[in-house]
């Protein structure tokens, strides 16, 4: 286990100095997830802080943005995701961070081998930024208790896809939603939906 404090994290990503506590605050008052991982990719009670303004002035260089958040119970990968974009992550709670490169993708069979992934501590009220070219999924905790991360990215991020591919030739495979690729792995069930199940090795665990 590493930090995002740590030089090894330069491969990923960078931490932002920000005022998060009024988003803290925010999250803490939010009702406890009862089981499993819930995302919202716009919320409005994190769009009204004035740390939305500065994500998108300062760090998205005036990009129409979104705030939302992913909590819940989760201690697996089952998946990793990357987008055209960097993603902001905002901690509520301690939490960690199960991270790899977009550059070790196999795009001839759109595979990733799971022994690449690094896991990343990232400690409460932490700002980081996650480059477009880091691989990511949903955060996890030790003990498997619940965790909180603000989700900052391009707006629509994530939402679904309002045309279909008309070739699923190649990367075309792994696009899942607006501005989403991925690939799972096949503990995690994402067939189900329409995800792409390329990921080799071990479904990692927290």
């Amino acid at each position: 286990m590493k930090s995002v404090l740590d030089s090894a994290f330069r491969n990923y990503g960078r931490v932002l100095e920000v005022d998060t506590g009024d988003f803290i605050k925010t999250m803490k008052a939010k009702a406890p997830i009862k089981d499993g991982v819930v995302y919202e990719p716009s919320d409005k009670s994190l769009e009204i802080l004035p740390l939305f303004e500065t994500m998108k002035n300062e760090v998205y260089g005036g990009l129409d943005i979104e705030f939302g958040f992913c909590s819940g119970y989760n201690d697996k990968l089952n998946a990793v995701e990357y987008h055209r974009s960097s993603e902001i992550d905002i901690t509520a709670t301690d939490l960690i961070l199960m991270l790899g490169r977009q550059q070790d993708i196999d795009y001839a069979d759109n595979t990733y081998d799971t022994s690449n992934i690094e896991m990343f501590f990232v400690p409460e009220g932490t700002a980081v930024e996650l480059y477009a070219t880091t691989l990511h999924y949903a955060p996890c905790r030790k003990n498997n208790e619940e965790f909180r991360c603000g989700v900052i990215l391009p707006k629509n991020t994530n939402l679904p896809l309002a045309v279909k591919m008309t070739s699923l030739d190649g990367e075309n495979r792994l696009l899942f939603a607006v501005n989403k690729w991925l690939i799972g792995h096949a503990e995690s069930g994402l067939e189900k939906c329409g995800g792409y199940i390329g990921l080799s090795g071990k479904n990692i665990q927290c």
